[in-house]
């Protein structure tokens, strides 16, 4: 069990617009949703001294931190795994600042995803590379398997094989994000609501993923700042606690192509971080209220809910089926809209809904939410957080 309860909080969050053609760089991206943050905590660049980023980051600590007249640097780290590190930033951040590593640390991810290098345009193109990590895709893309969405179909065939769920069940996940978002200013998909009907109407992508399974591609920046309670107090914003933070990845594990498994159907890797967050924090799934559950697909959403214990294996289509993610549910889920409906910025925009949960201030705010779920990429190596006031 590890040793950060509470002794890490999150004191700001900043944001640009989300957009689908930014029409400026992924720095400036970085550096506008950093001070925003900054100013969001009261705090001025010179406070901060470390850094935690995905290592898919194309801005370089060196030159943000020029950019911003930030100081000397004590601490930097970069987390693997695409999406898998939202959460993990957090983490190293918190470690950071609970052992007096540095006292104030920027967690970032600035990107154009639509306008520039499109995630969901696949592998295909990639020059071949004699690695470790290249040589993975051998496994698959000779059989056609180059596209996220191709590698998560073929998980979700099975799921709904096994468990006897329904596309329908997808959908449900897709419409929930969507009615959040459509109550969101800073959603893309602000006033757009979408129902059953509308998912199962459109086009396939790979079956059984729809196109309203799929998240979007979105250009924008999100920052998150962390330090130590005792600073948090007296800076501008409610302190939200890092009740408890984990990264986690699954025997036999692969990126998003975990077939060789004797079950592929759940996702071992989350597993890992439930087990931990709910040991080191000493709370279970009965004491959240909200959660932010990480939704580049649909299918893995209603997996996470079991992985977490919020209902037991192939029961997540009963319990999106009652309705239990939407405003009133059991587990109002991705208040934001999600990467569905707000913006697909590799779940950092998140954990900036976490805190706002926390903080009382979402768009969508669930009464009494003393404590919010948020998890990072699924199908990978990944990670979670546990927030609270």
């Amino acid at each position: 069990m590890n040793d950060l309860k509470d002794r890490a909080a999150i004191v700001g969050i900043g944001a640009t617009e989300f957009s689908k053609e930014s029409g400026r760089s992924e720095m400036q991206l970085a550096v506008e949703a950093i001070r925003a943050a900054l100013d969001d905590a009261g705090l001025a660049p010179s406070d901060v001294d470390g850094m935690s980023v995905f290592t898919m980051e194309n801005n370089p600590e060196i030159q943000v931190m020029r950019n911003l007249g930030f100081g000397d640097l004590r601490f930097f780290s970069r987390v693997h795994y695409g999406g898998g590190a939202a959460c993990a930033t957090t983490l190293q951040a918190a470690m950071a600042v609970a052992t007096g590593v540095a006292d104030v640390v920027v967690c970032y991810r600035a990107m154009n995803e639509r306008s520039g290098r499109r995630f969901g345009a696949g592998v295909q193109d990639r020059a071949f590379a004699a690695t470790a990590e290249g040589s993975s895709y051998s496994w698959y893309s000779p059989f056609g398997l180059t596209t996220p969405a191709s590698w998560v179909a073929m998980f979700a065939q099975r799921y709904l094989h096994d468990y006897g769920a329904t596309t329908e069940d997808f959908g449900r996940v897709a419409v929930a994000d969507r009615k959040h978002a459509a109550n969101n200013p800073k959603a893309w998909f602000y006033e757009q609501p979408i129902t059953l009907e509308d998912h199962q109407k459109s086009r396939w992508i790979v079956e059984p993923l729809r196109l309203l399974d799929c998240c979007q591609e979105s250009d924008g920046g999100q920052a998150i700042i962390v330090t130590r309670p005792d600073r948090a107090r007296d800076l501008k914003q409610k302190p939200v606690l890092i009740r408890a933070a984990a990264q986690g990845a699954g025997a036999q594990q692969h990126m998003m192509t975990s077939y060789y498994r004797d079950d592929f159907t759940g996702l071992p890797e989350m597993g890992v971080v439930a087990r931990e967050l709910w040991s080191s924090s000493g709370i279970g799934p009965q004491d959240v209220q909200t959660a932010v559950l990480y939704d580049h697909f649909t299918p893995f959403v209603l997996v996470q809910l079991e992985e977490f214990g919020f209902c037991k294996r192939g029961e997540a289509k009963d319990f999106v089926r009652d309705g239990h993610l939407e405003m009133g549910g059991r587990l109002p889920t991705n208040t934001h809209g999600g990467q569905l409906g707000e913006a697909y910025i590799h779940g950092m925009n998140g954990v900036a809904e976490g805190v706002r949960q926390v903080r009382g201030t979402s768009v969508n705010q669930v009464t009494g939410a003393e404590h919010v779920l948020v998890t990072a990429g699924t199908g990978v190596p990944t990670s979670g957080l546990l927030l609270g006031s």
